[in-house]
């Protein structure tokens, strides 16, 4: 299956937590349309061990950190597509406090029931959300997780590609301020099925300098770029 090709959704320097250059299913299962999700994050490349906040590993691992001192968080989400905007589901409360192991028991418990439940409210699960409906394809653009508030579109409105549809948040099942980002072949979550895709154009840092890339899928903990 080819994959589509859309425009970065971020703008500055960002990596890949998950990417399905990397395997398929990226996140491990096929649910919700995710089959080729891409989860972007911004880190701190001065330091070892991938760290995404500006405080100390040792205060994260045992007082936790506040969502403000997370890189990304409050970025600007711009459209990857010229389309419909299908679904805006804004209200969800961004976690304040960051802790790996809360938010690990965390992300487990909002899955299982997910897997349990017969009508999920997947709002709880996916956080804030946008849908698009992309323009010439039968395919729809999912961007999850986004801050509380941030959301600047509306059910029915026209997008450009390149538009401001939100922010970067922190709702949902997520252990760090992220944007969570596939495509998928209908409206659905619960039956939608992932359509591959990548990205027109970005750069990407290696052995000291950065590299045009177009057409391409980022690789996990991949720095790259885009203006």
């Amino acid at each position: 299956m080819e994959p589509i090709t859309v425009k970065f959704p971020l703008r500055g320097d960002w990596t890949a937590g998950h990417t399905p250059a990397e395997k398929v299913p990226s996140h491990g299962v096929d649910v919700l349309g995710q089959t080729y999700a891409y989860d972007f994050l911004r880190v701190d490349w001065n330091k070892e061990g991938f760290i995404f906040h500006s405080k100390s590993s040792l205060r994260y691992f045992t007082i936790g950190v506040n969502v403000k001192d997370c890189f990304g968080y409050g970025e600007h989400i711009y459209s990857a597509v010229n389309g419909k905007v299908v679904v805006a589901k804004d209200g969800l409360k961004d976690h304040q406090w960051l802790h790996p192991i809360i938010d690990l028991l965390a992300v487990y418990a909002r899955g299982a029931y997910v897997g349990l439940s017969s009508k999920p409210d997947l709002h709880k699960v996916i956080g804030n959300y946008i849908i698009l409906k992309i323009e010439g394809f039968e395919a729809y653009a999912f961007f999850a997780h986004t801050r509380k508030g941030s959301i600047k579109v509306k059910e029915g409105e026209q997008i450009t590609c390149g538009q401001h549809l939100a922010d970067v948040g922190h709702t949902g099942n997520s252990t760090a301020p992220h944007l969570h980002f596939h495509i998928m072949d209908r409206v659905d979550l619960l039956n939608a099925k992932g359509l591959p895709c990548n990205f027109r154009e970005y750069e990407s840092f290696s052995n000291g300098s950065w590299t045009i890339k177009r057409n391409d899928m980022p690789a996990k903990r991949e720095r790259i770029r885009v203006k």
